[in-house]
């Protein structure tokens, strides 16, 4: 018995430690994705933002979601956390612990392509800190601790709504509120690509996110005495596979050329789909489920485009709409052997309550996680007079504007400043 603590603990550990090392995806993702002024900024942010998640974590946000004597909204107790505490029988509490702070550490990751190329770097900073106390862990607290929609069997194994759709309704109203970037859209509404500066960073982020999941969504088992680890680990990866197959076709298919940001978005979108269901449903389901997020993500970034929502990280689409659709999907496809938690799915013969209650936990989360998200950065707004640089910053970039050195000097130092703007 105390083999398979320590087993479980050690898993458990690597899981975190590779949900970590998911911020360098970050970093090449959002860094690839937008222009190269600003590059050593949005590389920059994602690392220091991390380490606010980790201090907010440890101070309250893991009191909130898994404390005890809890309202309504919160946990009430395990503030700052000691390490300490006492384990239970199947692993390490402070195993658990940092497992859990890395989740929150990666929802923030996503809400942060919602500020991209615009916000003033103090906005952010401020914000990182209230989003970690007043909106990850309430949400979290409903659907992981033992809040209200986990009474009602809310399915979410590894968070497609606790991490992914949180982050994109952060990064929503943070979207509407900076408006678009200088030059994305025209006067007659008309939209101009702001490519982003290095296909092969985005393309190498990706792949390190997609290596980080199995940490997400296999670690998010705890245990390796059954190895089950193994068939979540499947199910993961025929989800991403099918989901860049299906952004491919269907770019392809209506496009006239196979478009290589939408392919690695579709393996994002497959991804964060399953990462709900990939527990609780069967193979030839998750090759389904990611297949429809990577059709899915291509016609919703083309929606969020058409009514000038610049979304440059494409969080919306990636993190949203697959978020909300995987955690659907364990409504439909859910079987009664799998799942441990709630009922099986429609199509296993568990009728529309599991589909009702996955429907309600999306749609109260995404309300709460927007509508929270949007006063919050309404208050910083009035303290901080505005969100937004300049235009004149903005056109220089943010590199040199907040942080006085370009990510690439060699490229836009002094010499050749004309360029960086």
């Amino acid at each position: 018995m105390e083999e398979v603590f320590y087993l479980n603990s050690i898993w458990i550990i690597l899981g975190a430690f590779l949900v970590i090392f998911m911020q360098a995806g970050f970093i090449l993702l959002e860094t690839g994705s937008t222009r190269m002024k600003n590059a050593g900024h949005i590389a920059g942010k994602t690392v220091f933002s991390f380490g606010i998640v980790a201090l907010t974590f440890w101070a309250a946000g893991y009191g909130f979601i898994f404390g005890e004597n809890s309202n309504f909204f919160v946990g009430l107790s395990d503030f700052f956390f000691s390490g300490e505490e006492a384990e239970n029988s199947d692993y390490s509490s402070t195993a658990f612990f940092l497992f859990q702070l890395a989740f929150a550490g990666i929802s923030l990751a996503v809400a942060s392509g919602g500020f991209a190329e615009r916000a003033k770097l103090s906005v952010y900073l401020i914000f990182a800190v209230l989003f970690s106390i007043f909106v990850y862990p309430v949400i979290a607290h409903w659907i992981w601790g033992d809040g209200w929609l986990a009474e009602h069997g809310k399915q979410d194994f590894a968070g497609s709504t606790v991490v992914h759709l949180t982050g994109a309704m952060a990064a929503l109203a943070a979207t509407i509120l900076l408006k678009p970037r200088i030059g994305k859209y025209n006067a007659n509404g008309t939209s101009n690509n702001l490519s982003g500066h290095n296909q092969v960073y985005t393309a190498l982020g990706v792949f390190i996110l997609f290596v980080g999941w199995f940490g997400f969504n296999a670690g998010s088992t705890l245990v390796v005495d059954d190895a089950f680890f193994a068939f979540v680990a499947i199910n993961t990866t025929l989800a991403a596979a099918s989901g860049s197959i299906g952004a491919l076709l269907i770019s392809w298919f209506v496009l006239g050329k196979s478009d290589v940001p939408t392919t690695l978005n579709g393996t994002l979108a497959g991804l964060v789909a399953i990462t709900a269901s990939c527990a609780f449903v069967e193979t030839w389901a998750a090759v389904l489920i990611g297949f429809i997020a990577g059709i899915t993500v291509f016609y919703s970034a083309r929606f969020f485009d058409k009514y000038k929502i610049d979304d440059p990280i494409y969080a919306l689409s990636v993190h949203g709409v697959a978020g909300v659709w995987g955690t659907l999907s364990t409504g439909f496809f859910a079987t009664p052997k799998l799942a441990t938690v709630g009922q099986a799915g429609l199509f296993y013969g568990g009728g529309f309550t599991q589909l009702g209650v996955q429907a309600m936990g999306v749609v109260v989360s995404a309300a709460y996680a927007f509508v929270v998200s949007y006063i919050l950065l309404l208050i910083i707004k009035m303290v901080l007079k505005g969100l937004r640089v300049s235009e004149e910053e903005e056109v220089i970039g943010l590199d040199l504007t907040e942080h006085g050195s370009y990510g690439y000097p060699e490229a836009l130092g002094e010499k050749n400043s004309k360029s960086a703007i």
